[in-house]
């Protein structure tokens, strides 16, 4: 939760007199989002913001023509929706955290396996993955870890036992670890593969199963939601040659109000059931790389609405050119503003991409005798990917500050000390800890290597899975819908035309075509 968010919250809660009831489960959800509010404010907040609504959703009733008793009923429904939706926020969010947080479960029990591979022990390698990791599911394993110190337990069995309703394949994995330490060193490296591959293949089930169950839920969105609405646009002009008349405060508030909240509702009751979800790489609003001046946006999209403005006007008409300017202006300011945040993101999911045979190759010179950092500079050279680049900028550090592995790549002057992907920082600190231990980590190296790759698979076969129900609606949001919507006006005006040169008759007459328009719209009528 934001703090502009929580800032809200406690402004809507301050007026609401008297006290509320609160349940364990909203304390729970607002611990979980680390959320600098209690219960009771998220309570008086709704109730707050639910008044507000309904008064303003009647006066915009009666403002339309409403009746009092439809105003009335309009306000009641919007104030228990805006209520019920601030009430329910924190779980949505903290829904959509937890789904954030389980794709960083196979990187967490990989780091856990690798540092259990080298040291042959439960409490360093626990250790070793939540330092080295970053969001909730590693701030909540660094909890379980402090919380066991001193005791004969790791933290990594609580820590699952937390997350079990969530995802259970973390509890197998945690006891194939706890065994694998124990078990003969022929038989630890086996033991210690199953823990990692079992959450490797339970992230691709959930995802596959899913996909699978979300396919009717969002073909029925489609249909009610797209096909249907889009349908009833194209019969209008029709209905109303017809002589059925429909509305204008119907159709706006069915269409402009009713119809994007009920979309919306839906939309986010699909994202919130998601089981698991790949983060993307998120890049701070003071990244120093995605910093742009205040005026280059707003100047960006002052040009080019001005010359869409132009342009529009001459070649389609007058009613087109504030449409085109504003959304070419919008959209233009927006890429002014965002881009150098996306190239930075691009950036860090090049790196990542060619992280796995950077490593691969980094390991098998380690394993032939090679020093760590002389294998990172030689692949550095080899490789002509971001991830080669990065390698060789490391190792340039490395060597013009004499500084230690960990500090070229993560230290205050490191080359991914801005760079926003937790895997490669933690790809980088296993390397650190590989300089150390010698020639018997690079076979652990390569084993991260075929760890990345499988969590690679992992994510394009859930990106596959889920690729044909949201590109039915991606697509028919971008072509399908403006198309028919375009069509529906020109219909639409086409048949005010028609109707316009009957109504007048013979006297009419349209430039160029003498007084035969009117004979000819009614001969039309006629047939």
């Amino acid at each position: 939760m934001t703090s502009t968010l929580a800032h809200v919250l406690i402004g809507l809660a301050g007026p609401w007199p008297g006290s509320v009831d609160t349940d364990e489960s909203l304390d729970r959800q607002l611990a979980f989002l680390d959320a600098p509010v209690r219960s009771d404010v998220v309570v008086r907040a709704g109730y707050t913001a639910g008044l507000f609504a309904a008064v303003l959703a009647g006066l915009v009733g009666v403002a339309l023509g409403l009746s009092v008793q439809a105003a009335l009923l309009v306000g009641a429904v919007g104030g228990t929706t805006v209520v019920h939706a601030v009430h329910r926020g924190p779980a949505a969010l903290a829904a959509v955290e937890r789904t954030r947080a389980l794709c960083a479960a196979s990187d967490l029990v990989g780091r856990v396996v690798l540092h259990a591979r080298l040291t042959a022990a439960v409490e360093p390698a626990v250790g070793f993955a939540a330092r080295t990791g970053t969001g909730p599911l590693a701030r909540s394993l660094d909890d379980h870890v402090r919380r066991a110190a001193g005791t004969p337990a790791s933290g990594l069995d609580s820590f699952a036992a937390a997350w079990r309703p969530w995802f259970p394949a973390l509890e197998r994995a945690a006891d194939l670890v706890t065994t694998a330490v124990d078990a003969p060193a022929s038989e630890r490296a086996e033991l210690l593969d199953h823990a990692r591959s079992v959450v490797v293949r339970a992230t691709r089930e959930r995802m596959a199963s899913f996909a699978a169950d979300v396919r009717g839920p969002a073909t029925a969105l489609y249909a009610f939601g797209v096909l249907l609405p889009l349908a009833l646009v194209g019969i209008l002009p029709a209905a109303g040659v017809a002589g059925a008349s429909v509305s204008l405060t119907a159709l706006a508030l069915g269409y402009d109000l009713l119809l994007p909240a009920v979309l919306l509702g839906a939309s986010g009751w699909l994202v919130v059931r998601r089981p698991v979800t790949f983060a993307t790489p998120s890049v701070s609003r003071t990244h120093p790389d995605a910093q742009v001046p205040w005026w280059l946006p707003v100047l960006a999209g002052l040009l080019t609405a001005g010359l869409s403005w132009a342009v529009t006007l001459a070649v389609v008409g007058a009613w087109a050119a504030p449409v085109v300017a504003a959304g070419t202006g919008v959209g233009a300011a927006l890429v002014a503003r965002f881009r150098p945040a996306v190239a930075v993101r691009e950036r860090a999911r090049a790196v990542e991409a060619g992280l796995p045979e950077a490593l691969s190759l980094v390991g098998r010179h380690v394993r032939d005798g090679t020093s760590v950092e002389a294998a990172v500079r030689t692949v550095g050279e080899e490789l002509s990917t971001e991830t080669g680049a990065l390698f060789a900028a490391a190792s340039g550090v490395q060597r013009r500050l004499g500084v230690t592995l960990y500090e070229a790549f993560l230290g205050e002057f490191g080359v991914l000390s801005h760079l926003p992907s937790p895997r490669t920082r933690a790809a980088a600190t296993l390397l650190s800890v590989a300089a150390v231990e010698g020639r018997p980590a690079g076979e652990t190296v390569v084993t991260m290597a075929t760890q990345l790759r499988e969590l690679e698979r992992a994510e394009q076969a859930g990106k596959q899975e889920l690729a044909a129900v949201s590109g039915t609606l991606a697509n028919t949001a971008a072509v399908f819908g403006p198309l028919v919507g375009g069509a529906t006006v020109a219909l639409a005006a086409r048949i005010a035309s028609v109707e316009t040169g009957a109504a007048v008759g013979p006297a009419f007459a349209v430039p160029g075509l003498g007084r035969s328009s009117g004979c000819t719209s009614s001969s039309w009528r006629r047939r």
